[in-house]
């Protein structure tokens, strides 16, 4: 497994980092994390300058990152986190309100691994936490097709579709654009015929082919791209 992938070592704790400039929300998500016996919080930062500097000095396994903060944004410190020598294995996940962030999309081109609703419930925090430390992305379809279809219909990015997608095979190309749609390894080998691990194997090599830090920028591209359009 390279730096890029690679998960917490087994039987040691999800090391969290908390970056939230409110108080009460920093608080909240600490009490929860700290209950469970496979995470710890090492740190909380109350803006983006200080979640980079806590990152590189404590190395966690997860960052839970707000978009809007003060002297630093979640999207800059993200892309200053994830470019940094010796955090190629930090994962960042951006904590969004959903209806009023329009910075989704950016957060994910810059490197966050996917983004958790500000309301979400205590389960689905610690699933998102446990996702994401595993080196997957967190990307459910019903958020990603609204956000990431949204904005990336205003770009234009897919003129140049052609050029980014010519080193993938056709099969490398049907697979992306199933990864787009938010399907898993099992869903696109079922879909395709293909065997889960054969299925995992195509989305590396799209991965490697393309540049892609994880599958969340794998969507991003799918969507760029046309492979995926808002509609699928």
């Amino acid at each position: 497994m390279n730096a890029a992938t690679a998960s917490p070592s087994a039987g040691a704790p999800i090391r969290v980092l908390l970056a939230d400039d409110e108080a009460l929300v920093r608080s909240g998500f600490k009490v929860l994390l700290d209950l469970e016996d496979d995470i710890t919080v090492v740190g909380e930062a109350t803006n983006g300058a200080e979640a980079v500097e806590r990152a590189r000095a404590g190395r966690p396994d997860v960052v839970l990152m707000d978009i809007r903060m003060p002297q630093l944004d979640g999207i800059q410190a993200t892309a200053q986190i994830v470019r940094t020598r010796g955090l190629e294995q930090v994962r960042v996940l951006i904590l969004t309100t959903y209806d009023t962030d329009e910075y989704v999309f950016d957060a994910l081109q810059a490197g966050a691994s996917g983004f958790l609703l500000k309301d979400a419930g205590p389960a689905e925090l610690l699933h998102a936490v446990r996702v994401i430390a595993a080196g997957d992305a967190l990307l459910a379809p019903r958020i990603t097709r609204r956000l990431i279809g949204q904005f990336t219909a205003r770009r234009t990015a897919a003129r140049a579709a052609e050029d980014r997608l010519a080193e993938l095979t056709e099969r490398e190309r049907e697979v992306l654009a199933l990864v787009g749609q938010g399907l898993s390894n099992h869903e696109i080998g079922a879909q395709l015929f293909l065997s889960p691990a054969t299925a995992r194997t195509h989305v590396s090599r799209a991965m490697t082919k393309l540049g892609a830090r994880d599958r969340a920028q794998l969507v991003v591209i799918a969507y760029q791209t046309g492979l995926v359009s808002p509609a699928t």
